[in-house]
């Protein structure tokens, strides 16, 4: 058996919440020694840049989470033209929205209804429309931002499991991300809607928002925001952030000319250029 089936079959026993939270509960604390130990652990096992962060001293962060979401440098991440990538990580999957399925993996495919909390009439908005999924490892950089810009008109918390979202783990759990715990954000742009999906995975410790702070964890039950007050962010503003590693997986209603440049499996950074909707390309 191969070793990345292996550690896909492995998590399902598992307590998924109970290890994120217990990863949560020592990513916040603020124990110098303590939280100053595991922030230089942390840089030498994934040679973080910290040259780039808008505070480079790694001593200077209340604790790891605080590190570990940290802010950089205004012109760290300059934007590209079009839609851009909302994180920095790899571009594991992108293309077209088929018959309202989504590639996941090479053979495994999902359903946009399901992703998006069984809400049918969200799915059909993106019948046609294209996709993209940002997987974003332990290294990266861990806030994200618009890919184009947006008024939010809806947040729905879906509950869920908490597998791992890397490469192994996509490869073997069928409608993985349709199955962890997410937060789906919908938004109405120029060009149509826009909906941006923060996937939850093993350790991730909780989801934050700019608009409504942390929002995981919360209940075994479906919950939806409406926002009659419009929250407008411009392209290249963060959204919200993950307290470890996780997936965004967005999707517009209109077809996408991504470049041609691009491949699944690419290293992306936030800011940099995806394509463009067709309509204006």
């Amino acid at each position: 058996m191969p070793l990345s089936r292996l550690f896909a079959l492995i998590q399902y026993p598992l307590p998924h919440h109970l290890l994120s939270r217990l990863v949560g509960g020592l990513a916040d604390c603020r124990l110098p020694w303590l939280k100053n130990a595991l922030i230089r652990a942390f840089i030498r096992q994934f040679r973080v840049d910290m040259d780039e962060a808008a505070e480079p001293d790694p001593t200077a962060y209340a604790t790891f989470n605080d590190f570990f979401t940290r802010a950089l440098e205004e012109d760290a991440r300059p934007l590209g033209a079009g839609l851009v990538s909302p994180a920095d990580g790899t571009l594991s999957q992108f293309g077209a929205i088929e018959a309202g399925q989504l590639l996941q993996a090479k053979g495994h495919r999902f359903s946009m209804m399901e992703l998006l909390g069984d809400d049918g009439e969200a799915a059909r908005r993106y019948l046609g429309g294209s996709f993209a999924t940002v997987y974003l490892s332990p290294s990266d950089y861990h806030r994200v931002h618009m890919p184009a810009s947006g008024t939010l008109t809806e947040m729905v918390y879906v509950p869920g499991r908490l597998f791992s979202v890397n490469a192994a783990t996509t490869e073997h759990v069928p409608n993985l991300f349709a199955r962890n715990e997410r937060l789906v954000c919908h938004f109405d742009t120029e060009q149509g809607p826009m909906v941006v999906v923060l996937v939850g995975a093993m350790i991730v410790a909780a989801i934050e928002t700019v608009w409504a702070g942390q929002i995981t964890p919360l209940s075994g039950e479906v919950q939806r925001t409406r926002f009659d007050t419009p929250v407008r962010l411009e392209k290249g503003e963060e959204m919200g952030r993950f307290k470890l590693g996780s997936t965004v997986v967005m999707a517009f209603s209109e077809p996408v000319s991504f470049t041609d440049t691009l491949a699944p499996g690419a290293k992306v950074r936030m800011g940099q250029s995806l394509g463009a909707l067709r309509q204006d390309s």
